[in-house]
């Protein structure tokens, strides 16, 4: 693999404004950390400590208020994801970097196999073999044949989270970003998971994840980075809207 960085994260920061109590409270801050392709870099840290904040950031789901998210494209250029348009985000969402968060979100009435697909549709897959891919990753992640031509909307937590996974690891892309990927999921599907990782890994994708099991982390990383928050956010949770 190569010795070269997908994604080198340097001083990042984000700071949260709370308009209605008047207050500005830092999340993350000086976060550095490098993650390279075919390998995974775990976020650990208490509840607090800006974890999935960082991964917002890269994504962009969250406006970075500081530092530089250098990301190395395919033909070797590099694009800073914190101040990149939005067009040069949407692209790369498109092709390059995907992100598995704790919750799903999907259209109404959209078969879960349609769901999985998606990111190949979006690719030109042709719609029989994308929709074959996703239903081979489907099988494997334990969801049983008769949900997957039903909308995910109803389905429990664990279901939901098996059907977000299998969209994002079926995408395929040079990055993936984790965020608590086995919450809740029991521990077959778990080994599953771990499965379909280390194949990610093969194949060249970088990953960055959260995990909170120290277990996963030994299973499946190749780096930590440990995160401590920062001071005065004792009452700060992670997912405050910025």
């Amino acid at each position: 693999m190569s010795d070269q960085p997908i994604l080198e994260v340097r001083d990042y920061s984000k700071t949260f404004v709370l308009h209605e109590q008047g207050k500005t409270l830092p999340s993350s801050s000086h976060v550095n950390l490098n993650v390279y392709p075919g390998r995974l870099t775990a976020l650990i840290g208490p509840t607090g400590a800006g974890k999935s904040t960082v991964l917002k950031g890269i994504y962009r789901t969250y406006l970075p208020s500081g530092g530089q998210l250098l990301y190395r494209t395919a033909n070797g250029g590099r694009v800073d994801l914190a101040t990149a348009d939005e067009h040069q985000i949407l692209a790369l969402r498109q092709r390059d970097i995907g992100f598995v968060t704790q919750f799903l979100h999907t259209l109404p009435r959209q078969s879960t196999e349609d769901v999985v697909a998606m990111p190949l549709f979006q690719r030109g897959v042709e719609r029989g073999t994308a929709r074959a891919q996703a239903r081979d990753i489907l099988q494997r992640l334990n969801l049983p044949e008769r949900l997957w031509g039903v909308s995910p909307a109803t389905f429990s937590g664990g279901e939901r989270q098996r059907v977000n996974l299998a969209r994002g690891l079926l995408a395929k892309p040079r990055l993936l970003l984790l965020d608590e990927p086995t919450a809740s999921l029991d521990p077959k599907t778990t080994d599953r998971v771990v499965e379909l990782i280390a194949e990610l890994k093969q194949g060249g994708t970088g990953l960055l994840a959260i995990f909170h099991s120290p277990t996963l982390v030994e299973r499946l990383a190749d780096a930590v980075v440990e995160l401590a928050p920062p001071p005065g956010t004792e009452h700060f949770f992670e997912g405050t809207t910025p």
